[in-house]
């Protein structure tokens, strides 16, 4: 039998390659290895440093279950926090030792006879391993818009996700293009430096105040301190985040709090906003939940500022000098930021690279063939040994941290039994695929996602099928089924 270069192999160093790797360690299997493409540890943290970047749920849900801790600026902690929570996690687990950056995956490849996967690298390079679990999350590929003339403008260009810091905003007449979860962030924090900035705007996001303060030091020693209350202020963030998303989501119709949260959202924007023609621009015509809502308390009242436009008509081009809209109306630019997201749903990022399973099958062409599924959001029949983190109908709303430790767990049990068993080919049956499959399409009548004003909402959320794939489940269900689904729905052979 051919022995492989790792046992493990972990795709992307982000928060879920971290925990995968911290909890696979804490399980016995320490012999993996992190390949991360870019020059450091922390994923979206790493990448996204833009003016005003923050955790968009509360710090205490957004932090592993068994490394809390209370030493956040402020509820809703700044991003460069969270890279310091990154780096702090690496070394505290010794997870940076057994990490390879730089290290981008262009293929992967399962052989059939000696049951591993080849890992194939941008710089020629292969790495062979029993196991290999996908951690490269899907918020992590900027999408530049298809815009005409974007590659003719002359002034400085740049996407959130990349944003450069020496450029100087300082008396620049700047645009941003989009005003989603990032531009919500950016905006407000750019606003009072620029000369002029102009928001160009297709879709309008549904935006609530955030409950957000800072944490001055009497609070953190009391967090530190006294016993129990890091827990109930965990539980008191878990509690709101699942109220907001995973049941005011996948139970609309049974629980309709997205009802509640728009009265609290449309009242927020009349006392925020002071000219009504702009008031009206900045109101969603679709549902709340349809598409990815933002808490702020600065990007609303920033377009009550006279250097600030918001520019709703249609892009028709980008020019050398600025940007065109289809009114004819040219918007001289110096700056131009693009906060037009992330490839998500969409060839090339599902998976991020080739992966090719038994008989040579591409899971791409797979998911564009028969849909996106995945069995609890981890393994898809035809792919043995392969396992995701946020694979499709796996992450139901909640923090990012509950799905990591929960697919963790999947995986883990899986991996236990394996070498419980001595078998070494570990696959999901198509029978359980199916009937998980069939569960979270049985469950779409009672979601937000497919009521009639949500073909508005030019939403991510939805892949090229028109289907959500969300784990259509409450944070609970997710943490009991990874520990305890049926072993009999994976095949496991020598």
């Amino acid at each position: 039998m051919t022995v492989p270069d790792h046992e493990v192999a972990i795709v992307g160093g982000g928060f879920s390659g971290i925990g995968a790797a911290i909890l696979l360690d804490k399980a016995g299997f320490g012999d993996f290895v992190v390949l991360e493409e870019g020059d450091g540890l922390g994923g979206a943290w790493h990448w996204n440093t833009y003016p005003g970047v923050a955790v968009d749920i509360p710090s205490f849900s957004y932090q592993f279950s068994f490394e809390q801790i209370a030493r956040w600026s402020r509820i809703y902690a700044p991003g460069n926090e969270l890279k310091a929570y990154a780096e702090y996690c690496v070394d505290k687990y010794d997870i940076r030792r057994r990490t390879r950056l730089g290290t981008k995956v262009v293929t992967a490849t399962f052989d059939d006879e000696t049951h591993l996967w080849r890992l194939d690298t941008a710089d020629g390079g292969s790495i062979t391993a029993r196991f290999v679990i996908g951690a490269t999350g899907v918020l992590t590929q900027p999408k530049p818009p298809d815009i005409d003339g974007l590659a003719d403008f002359r002034g400085t260009l740049m996407h959130t996700a990349r944003w450069d810091h020496e450029v100087d905003l300082r008396g620049k007449r700047a645009a941003i293009i989009g005003t989603g979860a990032s531009a919500v962030q950016v905006i407000p924090s750019i606003a009072p430096d620029v000369e002029h900035l102009t928001v160009f705007q297709r879709t309008p996001i549904w935006c609530l105040p955030k409950l957000d303060t800072t944490l001055r030091a009497p609070a953190r020693l009391a967090l530190n301190r006294l016993p129990g209350t890091k827990r109930l202020a965990r539980l008191a963030s878990q509690t709101f985040v699942e109220l907001t998303f995973p049941l005011a989501a996948h139970f609309h119709r049974l629980l309709p709090t997205a009802g509640v949260g728009e009265r609290i959202a449309r009242a927020y924007l009349r006392r925020a906003v002071r000219d009504p023609a702009t008031r009206d621009k900045l109101a969603p015509r679709y549902a709340l939940g349809c598409k990815r809502p933002s808490f702020s308390n600065d990007y609303l009242p920033t377009f009550n500022r006279p250097d600030v436009t918001l520019e709703t008509s249609a892009i028709s081009a980008v020019t050398e000098h600025g940007v065109r809209t289809a009114d004819g109306t040219e918007h001289p630019v110096d700056v131009l930021i693009l906060a037009t997201g992330f490839k998500v749903f969409e060839k090339g990022n599902m998976p991020p690279f080739t992966v090719r399973g038994t008989g040579g099958n591409d899971l791409e062409k797979f998911w564009h063939e028969n849909r996106f599924q995945s069995y609890q959001g981890t393994s898809v029949p035809g792919f043995p040994n392969l396992f995701t983190i946020l694979g499709p109908y796996g992450y139901n709303g909640s923090s990012y941290f509950n799905l990591i430790e929960t697919q963790s767990a999947h995986i883990v049990r899986c991996l236990t039994h394996a070498r419980r068993t001595g078998t070494t080919r570990v696959e999901v049956t198509q029978e359980a695929n199916n009937r998980y499959f069939r569960t979270m399409l049985g469950r779409r009548k009672h979601q937000v996602f497919f009521q009639d004003s949500c073909s508005l909402a030019n939403s991510y959320y939805f892949d090229e099928n028109g289907d959500v794939p969300f784990r259509a489940s409450p944070t609970l269900e997710t943490m009991l089924t990874s520990h305890r689904f049926s072993l009999r729905d994976y095949t496991f052979a020598r």
